[in-house]
């Protein structure tokens, strides 16, 4: 009838993670009791979809008929926000009606103006994220005619690239 805390230990029985409640003593006869337990687990990434408890009463009685246990399956649903900025280096760039590029020419400057593309991948949570593959496309012709030339791409922060096909194809 009336709402108490449970004083809960965690520990390890043989090599499981263990949460030992006491619920009561003593307990009288045909007593019965309602527990809502909230359970805070890290480290869930690896684990699937769904986590496994495996609960059990005992009691201290001898002997005793109600040491059964339920096994208990809750959906795991990681949750995390992924947001992509970015911004361009000079922030416009225009070039006059008349430029061309010069044909066979390694100067960078003889290809345009350079433009540096920066992309952050940040997550806003609340979980973490593994795994994650982000794709650019990045319109290279126009018209039949190059609109921009892939100089180089790098990354920051232990993240693996593959570098794109034509990548600084003329060696400039």
């Amino acid at each position: 009838q009336g709402q108490e805390k449970l004083s809960c230990n965690p520990r390890k029985e043989n090599g499981t993670h263990v949460v030992l409640c006491e619920l009561g003593n003593p307990m009288k006869a045909g007593a019965q009791i309602t527990v809502d337990m909230e359970l805070s687990v890290s480290g869930l990434e690896d684990m699937g979809d769904a986590i496994t408890f495996q609960l059990q009463l005992r009691s201290k009685n001898s002997p005793s008929t109600t040491n059964t246990s339920v096994t208990v399956t809750v959906p795991v649903e990681a949750q995390a926000e992924m947001e992509l900025r970015g911004n361009s280096l000079p922030a416009a760039t225009v070039l006059p009606m008349s430029w061309s590029g010069a044909e066979g020419s390694r100067r960078l400057e003889d290809h345009g103006i350079k433009v540096e593309h920066i992309y952050q991948l940040h997550n806003k949570g609340p979980s973490t994220v593994s795994g994650v593959t982000l794709h650019l496309a990045i319109p290279i012709r126009l018209g039949g005619r190059i609109l921009l030339y892939l100089l180089e791409l790098g990354t920051e922060g232990g993240m693996n690239c593959t570098s794109p096909p034509g990548l600084n194809a003329e060696q400039v």
